[in-house]
């Protein structure tokens, strides 16, 4: 019998709706909806890694100011030192185009200092879930991941710093390279409570920062050690000394 055009696209569509395995069947079930409080944990994270961003790139375009104003006072001392030397340039004028230039440069490294520090605040944005899994370790607990080291020892107070420092000088015949100490503006911007910690300058994986987190270890001292590198010029990798610093910090 011959079918028409019709009739034969009716009989597939009803073979297909037949061979059509039933809703929910055979298929992956949807994921779980997450939870207000993973919604809320996942918006913040979001929020946070944004206000870094935001800040970083204003540091950025603050250190490209700071470093023309660094080569224009430069320029004014290399101008002025040689009409010193002639006489045609007082004393008192020449040492203030030398302090303009100190200032210059002055605040060019605070504004490095910044972006130090706020590459090391994005380090730890980048790895707040994986820190918030592994807070709950009982204290004692050590644990070492691709991208950081965790250490969660007993009390600690930020009181306490100086015999960290003092054990870093008589080590290495330095100051310890801290870079952040207590509650800053820029944690407080993060909603991070770091109250109670200090963040240190150095590589966990380098020679000084082995040191250090042996004795934070022998110490009992809790740290979290960030090996990872964040977006950008600098590297974000730091150790951060105290717990780590996941609840928002009161407002």
């Amino acid at each position: 019998m011959k079918l028409g055009r019709r009739s034969i696209l009716l009989a597939l569509a009803l073979a297909g709706a037949l061979a059509a395995p039933a809703s929910g069947q055979e298929q992956g079930r949807p994921s779980p909806p997450r939870s207000a409080t993973e919604e809320r944990l996942l918006q913040l994270n979001s929020e946070v890694a944004r206000t870094v961003e935001e800040i970083k790139e204003s540091l950025g375009r603050l250190l490209a100011i700071n470093q023309q104003e660094v080569e224009r006072a430069a320029r004014q001392v290399e101008l002025r030192a040689p009409l010193r030397a002639k006489g045609y340039v007082s004393r008192l004028e020449f040492e203030e185009s030398e302090r303009a230039l100190a200032a210059a440069e002055a605040a060019v490294e605070e504004t490095r200092r910044q972006l130090a520090q706020t590459n090391m605040a994005l380090a730890e944005v980048n790895a707040r879930a994986q820190l918030g899994g592994l807070a709950a370790l009982a204290t004692g607990a050590y644990r070492e991941e691709s991208e950081l080291i965790l250490y969660y020892g007993g009390v600690w107070s930020l009181a306490d710093a100086g015999k960290i420092e003092t054990f870093f000088a008589q080590r290495f015949g330095r100051l310890l390279p801290v870079s952040a100490r207590g509650q800053t503006a820029l944690h407080s911007q993060m909603k991070f409570d770091h109250s109670n910690a200090m963040d240190v300058a150095l590589h966990p994986d380098s020679s000084e920062g082995r040191a250090l987190i042996d004795y934070l270890r022998k110490a009992g001292i809790p740290f979290v050690a960030f090996r990872e590198r964040a977006r950008g010029v600098s590297t974000g990798a730091h150790i951060h000394i105290g717990r780590p610093s996941l609840r928002l910090a009161a407002r």
